[in-house]
């Protein structure tokens, strides 16, 4: 893997949309990497944006619900619907269904989302990170799993 593969495989995990379910299938698939090079790279770009999302929630909610805007009621509109949706499985489950919310590598889950649910909710991040950090482990072992197997079709990405 050379220096520009491993930055477009890495860049593409930190993306919110396409998090781990679009940077592997890119390195195995587009860019011909294998799936043991891919998978770590995916890993930790998926990870480093939760260590500055979720402190960067704190500090940014407070400066919009200080000078309201646009952001402001997207936010909310998000936190409410994030909320509404899983308030009965984290009352349940506690933190701990931040792993399941991460590690289900579908539309609207992932790192990104897990980030703001813990913030939503009122996890702390030192119990946060690591919960996210497991679930985007084992997103991303499943994908890599339905990538080499040819259930995700790389024809998608081209």
């Amino acid at each position: 893997m050379d220096v520009v593969e491993f930055l477009e495989v890495f860049f593409a995990a930190m993306t919110p949309a396409g998090e781990l379910r679009f940077s592997v299938p890119l390195g195995i698939y587009t860019l011909d990497l294998p799936w043991y090079q891919v998978l770590p790279v995916s890993i930790v770009g998926n990870i480093i944006p939760v260590l500055f999302i979720i402190p960067g929630l704190h500090i940014g909610a407070r400066l919009l619900r200080k000078y309201p805007t646009f952001l402001t009621r997207m936010l909310d509109w998000r936190t409410e619907s994030l909320l509404r949706t899983y308030d009965n499985k984290f009352a349940k489950y506690g933190p701990a269904f931040l792993i399941v919310l991460v590690a289900i590598p579908l539309p609207i889950t992932g790192a990104w989302t897990g980030s703001l649910a813990s913030w939503a909710f009122g996890i702390p991040a030192k119990k946060a990170i690591p919960l996210i950090a497991l679930g985007v482990v084992i997103a991303g072992v499943i994908v890599t799993v339905l990538t080499v197997t040819g259930i995700i079709v790389g024809d998608a990405l081209t």
